[in-house]
């Protein structure tokens, strides 16, 4: 270290904010910029979507919360079937989440960026993110898209199943 100004000997102050300004430069990845960020779309009143949303921010999700009654303009924006309809809708880097999706496969689709329009959980499954309680039911996530759909993963509560 240099006596005088603190930094290991050949660093100087400029070299340091050079170094400093460099680093803050350095590109980050799209995909894991807005990887975190997801927006949810919920009725005021739902305690099963909030519930969702604590899942969704336990499991590191930045989330943002719009609150609405007209929940089905929203599914027709985002072009959401009716048979996939769950009990809320959400956008994650361009993405469409309906129902009660889990954080693993939100992950998975995200790292994956298949060409879809996004993944559903029909209905409200028991036992599923947000719907805890009673006997966990097993169910699938489906993705949908112009392709058509598949299951994407099948789940029992919020734990993957075989």
């Amino acid at each position: 270290m240099d006596d005088l100004t603190g930094y290991p000997r050949g660093l100087t102050r400029r070299g340091v904010l050079g170094l400093s300004v460099a680093l803050l430069m350095l590109p980050r990845s799209a995909a894991s910029a807005e990887a975190s960020e997801i927006l949810v779309h919920k009725d005021p009143n739902c305690g099963c979507c909030t519930g969702w949303v604590h899942h969704l921010q336990g499991a590191g999700f930045a989330v943002t919360v719009h609150e609405s009654t007209e929940l089905h303009l929203v599914r027709q924006r985002l072009g959401v079937p009716a048979d996939l309809a769950g009990c809320h809708i959400a956008e994650a880097s361009g993405y469409v989440l309906e129902g009660h999706v889990p954080a693993a496969a939100v992950r998975r689709l995200l790292a994956e960026r298949p060409k879809a329009v996004g993944l559903a959980v029909p209905g409200m499954p028991i036992g599923s993110p947000g719907m805890e309680g009673g006997v966990a039911e097993k169910y699938d996530v489906v993705l949908f898209g112009a392709n058509g759909r598949r299951k994407f993963m099948s789940f029992v509560g919020a734990e993957m199943a075989g």
